[in-house]
């Protein structure tokens, strides 16, 4: 039985168990050590082949199509980028054939009021006027068409460009104050 010390208050303290320790800790007995390490070296083969075999082929191929993904964003943003930079271009083309249309025209009106007389030149005041106006109308006309394209097309590109890399659809007013913000500067 297990030896017992008593102190004053009559309380008793276990010192040894029964039984005692009958054998070292496994792992570091000599007789199991080679059979151990043989068993250790199996595991490890067979962790090794699990992993190289099943795991990092998944792992890899996981990668390898998050990398193709983030490509065909970036490809998709640049595309965009280019088709919203074609469409100013084509905006300011328009905007500057508008300009020199009216100043033709202008021109063109200037010379025969010249050549008019002071009737005629009343008369051809009032046209130049309207033509003017229509001129003006045109070019408000053309350049409100080219920017809402310009500002639609970058807004539909900034929108699917900040889906396509964060996951989430940003709203219509933070899109279009970012789109304003970018065409004003």
């Amino acid at each position: 039985m297990a030896e017992s010390h008593g102190d004053a208050k009559g309380t008793t303290a276990h010192t040894a168990a029964e039984g005692g320790h009958k054998a070292p800790f496994p792992p570091f007995q000599r007789e199991t050590f080679a059979s151990q390490l043989v068993s250790l070296a199996i595991a490890f083969a067979a962790l090794y082949l699990i992993v190289s075999r099943i795991v990092l082929p998944r792992v890899g191929s996981l990668l390898d199509e998050r990398q193709k993904a983030v490509e065909g964003d970036v490809g998709e943003a640049q595309r965009l980028k280019e088709a919203s930079d074609t469409a100013l271009k084509a905006y300011e083309t328009e905007l500057a054939a508008a300009r020199a249309r009216a100043q033709a025209i202008s021109a063109e009106t200037r010379e025969k009021l010249n050549a008019a007389s002071e009737s005629e030149r009343k008369l051809l005041d009032d046209r130049l006027s309207r033509k003017l106006a229509e001129a003006e109308k045109t070019i408000a006309s053309t350049r409100e068409t080219a920017m809402r394209n310009v500002r639609g097309i970058a807004a539909e590109a900034a929108a699917a460009i900040v889906q396509r890399l964060t996951g989430v659809l940003p709203d219509g007013k933070s899109v279009e104050s970012a789109v304003d913000a970018s065409l004003r500067g």
